[in-house]
Formats: C-alpha cells, sequence, structure tokens
C-alpha cells in the first residue's frame, strides 16, 4: 500500500483539500489489533479472494473516508451505473488518483460500455476511460447483444490500451432474458470469455441480487446453478456478485475466505472481512473451530 505523507493533500476544485494521513501496512492480519483469527487470507495485490466494491456517486470526502477506513480489504472499485459519466470530469479524475493512491484498482461499470456500443462511440469510449485514469475495465453484455467473437475483440483491445485488469460479465440485466440463458451457454461463455484473454468474469446478479443468475426470488442462492460452474470453470477466475449478507455466507462457506465477491456495497467491506475471517457467528465455527 502506498505510503501517504501526513500533510499532502489531495486539491478538487469546489471542494476543500482532502488531507491524506499516514497510511499504515495493515494488508497481513496478523497485524489485527488482537489476532484471534487463523485465517490465511491473500494479502494485497490479490489474485484471489477479491472483493470489488461498487461505488454509485460517491463524493471525494465519502472516498476518502473509505479509504481511510478499508482501503485493505478493497481490490477494485466499480464505479457503477454509469454515475460517473453524469459528474464533473475533474472530481472523477481525482477520485481515481485518490483509490489509486490507496491500491485499488478502478474501473467502470459494464452498463457504460453497452451504452457507448449502442450509440457508435465504443472505441472512442473505451479510450476514454483509459486516458481518465480507469487502471481496469469491465466488458459485459447484459443489454447490448454482443456476439461472443465481438466480445473477445474487446478483450484484446482493452489489452492493447493498456488496462492492468480485464474483466468481463456473463448473464442479462433483464430477469426474463436472464433466465433463458441457460447454464450450459453460460459456462461456454465464461470458458470463451476467459480464453480469449480475461483476468475474470463476474457472475451477473445486479445490485439486488434477487431473481437474476445465481439467486432466487428471495435471494437464496441456486446450489446446483452455482455448482455447475464450479464443476467446470476454475473459481478463482469467478467473482460472484453477492450484494446480500446471505449470499456471501454460504460463498464463503462452501469456496473458502478467499473466494471472489463483487457488488459489496462501501458499508459492507468491514462486515464481509469479518466473515472472511470467521469473526462472525455465520462463519466462526467454519473457520474457528467449535469451542
Amino acid at each position: 500500500m502506498s505510503n501517504l505523507k501526513k500533510g499532502r493533500g489531495t486539491k478538487v476544485k469546489g471542494f476543500k483539500t482532502i488531507i491524506k494521513p499516514q497510511v499504515e501496512r495493515l494488508t497481513k492480519h496478523v497485524d489485527q489489533i488482537f489476532k484471534i483469527s487463523p485465517v490465511k487470507r491473500t494479502e494485497k495485490p490479490r489474485n484471489e479472494g477479491i472483493t470489488v466494491v461498487i461505488d454509485t456517486g460517491l463524493g471525494i470526502n465519502a472516498t476518502q473516508d473509505l479509504l481511510e477506513t478499508a482501503a485493505n480489504y478493497i481490490d477494485y472499485c466499480k464505479l457503477g451505473w454509469a454515475t460517473w459519466l453524469i459528474q464533473s470530469k475533474n472530481l472523477i479524475k481525482k477520485k481515481l488518483k485518490l483509490y489509486h493512491d490507496y491500491d485499488v484498482k478502478t474501473l467502470s461499470g459494464g452498463s457504460a460500455l453497452e451504452a457507448a456500443r449502442i450509440t457508435g462511440k465504443l472505441e472512442e469510449f473505451m479510450e476514454t476511460l483509459k486516458t481518465i485514469g480507469f487502471t481496469a475495465i469491465e466488458i459485459s453484455a447484459g443489454i447490448a447483444n454482443i456476439p461472443p467473437e465481438e466480445k473477445s475483440n474487446l478483450v484484446k483491445k482493452a489489452r492493447n490500451l493498456g488496462f492492468q485488469t480485464v474483466i468481463t460479465e456473463v448473464g442479462r440485466k433483464d430477469k426474463r432474458e436472464d433466465a433463458q440463458l441457460k447454464i450450459t451457454e453460460r459456462i461456454k461463455q465464461i470458458q470463451h470469455d476467459l480464453e480469449s484473454g480475461a483476468d475474470y468474469v463476474t457472475i451477473e446478479a445486479r445490485e439486488s441480487g434477487m431473481g437474476i443468475g445465481p439467486y432466487d426470488e428471495m435471494g437464496k442462492v441456486k446450489e446446483p446453478f452455482v455448482e455447475k460452474i464450479a464443476k467446470q470453470v476454475n473459481y478463482k477466475k469467478i467473482i460472484w456478485e453477492a450484494p446480500l449478507k446471505s449470499q456471501q455466507v454460504w460463498l464463503i462457506m462452501r469456496f473458502g475466505p478467499n473466494t471472489n465477491l463483487g457488488n459489496i456495497k462501501p458499508t459492507e467491506v468491514i462486515p464481509l472481512e469479518t466473515l472472511r475471517l470467521g469473526l462472525r457467528g455465520d462463519t466462526m465455527i467454519k473457520f474457528l473451530g467449535k469451542d
């Protein structure tokens, strides 16, 4: 994690200067205030056990607060729902730099990329993502009907543009369309994306986590759905969108503390990490044992 010197701030036009305090390196869990958990968590920069937070329009002060309290447990921040497109460009550039100062990679939600494709501005949009400061990219086909070969070419283009991480997404935004997407086709798409060079594939579940992808209308995990994917694909390359606590618990219990989870709200980062470490009742017996 970057050592940020006391007294140096990030200036944002129209906003007060944000003072960056000295940031301690707490990525090793042996540095818990009082070590209780024996769980071996991966350390930043992580390749597995990653947490992807969704930022839906945080201000600079809220971003600073989030990073001061939880940066050690955030690997990627996705500026979702195309919200960053209607905010100040100067603010977004400063926010991205702030995330990067705390060793958090950034990406735009895939819906914005799909909107650019629909309006015939895809190439220019991808170049803008890079120049404005995003370090990763999400390529999805949840709304637009993007053929596999075109998606593969987009992955290659993202590589050529120099994005550090390329993440694709499988699943449809519309519940009815998603329900019609067979599990065999999903697996085929996941495998194709990975073979095309994607670093990870996100399983679509939207922000609700209900009635779509791996979850039923109540948000309960559809176990056969998950197991079929896990059987055919390296689970370390899968990011499960899991906005609900019950989903996070199930996935951690099934795949262990170092499973990749996405669509995590900023306020849920620390609670999620305690689940991973077995410090909450939901996972304590599993990882710490019985009394």
